[in-house]
């Protein structure tokens, strides 16, 4: 007899097949027991009949508690009622492990507590949805960077520096330096692109803001791609030809966990390229016009994007910022030095900025400029500067927020629950 995983049951009707487990739900009567099993791979219903098995098993199976680990012995049935379509009837149950008092029952539990039991809390159907939509997400990215010729390169996490000059830094020592929990990879991607032409980075950024909202984490992952000889245009193209491939794939292989999530996949089915574009200038006018103590020159903040962005029915990127409120390294727009060729790209429902980027500063003088524009100590990015001086080219890159990104696509109300083990703000357990 061959041991399946739950989401292959299907392919096995009529057969008697070992699933191994655990209990997550079990409800009984004097004559039935049916019993909840999970394995990782899916959920499915084992159906235990008095009449049908020995006293022992029924007793066993009566007698099982929340999260018991067990291997089942029993034929697959087909059942339309049944969210896989099928069911087990089972015949035999070994208890691996006895589980008891298991903490998080089916009653309604805050989420402080839960976020103390994250390590048990991921075991339910609607955290393993988000975790497999999130991997799922993660292998069409990369998938697609991969299929364009883009190489993967993987830049520090310790860093002497800040990337966007800020204050939002992780401070730790280095010996008899200081150093820094990376911010973001670009800098360094921007040296690798020149060595390779086209990569993207993937790993965890840190940004120390004591903010408390929903879309704010400490500890988050970003996919950074960087491309020589691409402009502020040709950048646009590929991040919605992207985006686009990632909400397709997802589409396509995770129905199942949509459907446990609830989640109203209309709305990801009109994310088709080309997305809308609209200026920094016209967002501030639209936003005058709805009522918004905003000026030019101000930055949006989340009430300002979740306006612009309900005109929409897709992704909207907003494109060319003042210079003075975004980082040291964005091209300036040649027809108009005030702004920069950059754009943010605002997701639909209100989840914000999922995507950033820039056509990159290409003249070493200006570069220099900006250094001393917003006081960077030139010694600390010599290194960047050596970019510009030897074999400058234009260049351009943007940065994807993948837990903006994994709440958005499947409809999470906050980022807490798009990630494993969260880091938030007065929260580093478990």
């Amino acid at each position: 007899m061959s041991t399946v995983l739950i989401k292959d049951l299907p392919a096995h009707i009529g057969q008697r097949v070992t699933v191994k487990g655990w209990l997550h739900q079990k409800r009984s009567s004097g004559k039935i027991a049916f019993l909840q099993i999970r394995d990782g791979s899916g959920f499915v219903q084992g159906v235990v009949v008095k009449d049908e098995v020995s006293d022992e098993v029924f007793h066993t199976a009566v007698g099982l508690s929340q999260e018991t680990s067990i291997e089942i012995d029993g034929e697959v049935r087909q059942d339309e009622r049944a969210p896989s379509g099928v069911e087990l009837t089972i015949h035999q149950i070994a208890v691996v492990y006895a589980s008891h008092d298991y903490p998080i029952t089916p009653k309604e539990h805050g989420v402080d507590f839960l976020l103390d039991n994250r390590h048990l809390w991921i075991r339910a159907p609607r955290q393993r949805a988000i975790l497999k939509v999130r991997a799922e997400i993660i292998k069409a990215i990369r998938g697609y960077l991969d299929s364009h010729d883009f190489t993967q390169v993987d830049p520090p996490i310790l860093t002497p520096s800040s990337c966007e000059g800020t204050t939002n830094l992780f401070a730790t020592s280095y010996f008899d330096e200081q150093a820094y929990l990376t911010q973001s990879g670009q800098l360094y991607m921007e040296a690798a692109a020149m060595a390779l032409g086209k990569v993207y980075s993937f790993g965890p950024t840190f940004r120390a803001e004591k903010s408390k909202t929903r879309r704010h984490l400490l500890e988050f992952w970003m996919i950074e791609p960087e491309m020589v000889y691409v402009t502020h245009e040709e950048s646009l193209v590929i991040q919605e030809q992207l985006l686009a491939h990632v909400v397709s794939h997802v589409l396509e292989h995770c129905s199942v966990e949509l459907k446990v999530l609830q989640r109203d996949t209309s709305l990801l089915e009109r994310v088709k390229a080309p997305f809308p574009r609209i200026s920094y200038d016209e967002a501030i006018a639209f936003l005058q016009e709805q009522g918004h103590q905003i000026t030019w020159g101000d930055d949006f903040g989340a009430p300002d994007e979740t306006v612009i962005a309900k005109q929409y029915d897709r992704p909207v990127f907003i494109e060319k910022y003042p210079t003075e409120i975004k980082a040291f390294y964005m091209k300036p727009d040649p027809a108009r030095p005030e702004v920069v060729l950059c754009a943010d790209l605002l997701a639909p429902e209100g989840y914000g900025e999922i995507i950033g980027g820039s056509q990159r500063i290409d003249d070493p003088e200006l570069l220099l400029a900006r250094f001393k524009e917003h006081d960077l100590p030139e010694d600390a990015y010599a290194w960047y500067l050596d970019l510009r001086r030897y074999g400058s080219v234009p260049h351009s890159g943007f940065g994807l927020g993948l837990e903006r990104t994994v709440a958005w696509i499947c409809g999470l109300e906050h980022v807490r629950e798009t990630i494993a083990f969260p880091r938030l703000l007065y929260r580093l357990y478990p």
